[in-house]
């Protein structure tokens, strides 16, 4: 099981699940304290700007960040629950939870995949940028990107809510 979170939500999410691993998705200088019951070889922090297109003195998210990701999924072994987070729970972390998703169960539809993601947050808008990387990579020729695309934005919201996803 995937949970997803906003950064204010991380310890009790990890605390109610009792995840052993977690995935966070920040910005550079954004504090972040792991939680004392995860493990520092089972926390993956990538640090990334929730961006689709570079900018100046912003990290635009890149292959060498999927390619992290994937590395971190394909090692668990899923004993326990995986807690995925970024600053808002909306982007970064949604789109990180799909790519999961769709790696370690890659006979899944990708488009019954992004509506089980949009009927859980309503508010989910998966990074672009995450998805066509993981597209890439996953040899997905493009299917990952329409089933996000057809999804469309999520409802406007300041954090959102946690949600769990199954792979």
């Amino acid at each position: 099981m995937i949970h997803v979170c906003s950064l204010s939500k991380v310890e009790e999410t990890v605390a109610r699940t009792g995840a052993e691993r977690l995935l966070s998705l920040l910005a550079d200088g954004t504090e972040m304290t792991r939680p004392a019951s995860i493990l520092a070889e089972n926390h993956l922090h990538l640090v990334m700007h929730d961006i689709v297109a570079a900018q100046e003195g912003m990290t635009m998210p890149g292959e060498e960040h999927v390619r992290a990701l994937l590395d971190f999924a394909y090692r668990w072994d899923r004993a326990k629950p995986m807690v995925v987070h970024c600053y808002a729970g909306i982007s970064r972390s949604t789109a990180s939870a799909y790519i999961i998703a769709a790696a370690l169960a890659p006979k899944r539809d990708e488009a019954e995949l992004a509506k089980t993601l949009r009927f859980l947050s309503p508010s989910a808008t998966p990074n672009p940028r995450l998805i066509a990387v993981a597209d890439m990579l996953l040899g997905r020729e493009g299917r990952m990107i329409a089933a996000v695309e057809a999804i469309g934005r999520g409802a406007d919201a300041f954090e959102g809510v946690p949600f769990e996803l199954s792979i």
